[in-house]
């Protein structure tokens, strides 16, 4: 029986959403492309570019987004260095962990957890959540917010 491209490309965007849902909870798991991909019976390739078609950025991007969104959180509680919540995240780069974070949110993990803290308190958490989440640059430019 032959499927048709549609029954194909229905059964690559369940693997997707498998993926994606991976991620977001392994998150602080050591995770990379080739091992998601094995999960899903993919290539890294073929993950890589259908991940970024069906949600607009690469599956490690998405990653490292979901990381960052978590160390924000742990940044604004205000209980935990920056070097733990890097890890507590689970990068193992604080360079990395700094340059990324500060490519997403616009300022250094610790100038982040200074300023947060004050800026968010009395919000609900999920409020706080929404109102801090990393804006892309091009994300920035397209909706006019920085």
């Amino acid at each position: 029986m032959t499927s048709s491209p549609d029954a194909a490309r229905l059964s690559d965007l369940a693997r997707l959403r498998r993926v994606r849902d991976r991620i977001d909870r392994e998150y602080a798991q050591p995770l990379d492309v080739e091992a998601l991909a094995r999960g899903v019976h993919m290539s890294a390739g073929h993950l890589s570019r259908e991940f970024k078609r069906a949600y607009g950025e690469a599956p490690y991007s998405y990653l490292m987004t979901r990381r960052i969104e978590r160390a924000m959180a742990l940044l604004r509680r205000g209980d935990l260095s920056v070097t733990e919540v890097c890890f507590e995240v689970g990068c193992s780069s604080l360079g990395t962990f700094s340059t990324r974070f500060t490519e997403l949110v616009g300022v250094p993990p610790s100038t982040y957890r200074d300023q947060a803290a004050s800026a968010t308190e009395g919000m609900p958490a999920c409020v706080a959540k929404q109102v801090t989440r990393p804006i892309r640059n091009r994300e920035a430019r397209s909706s006019g917010r920085t």
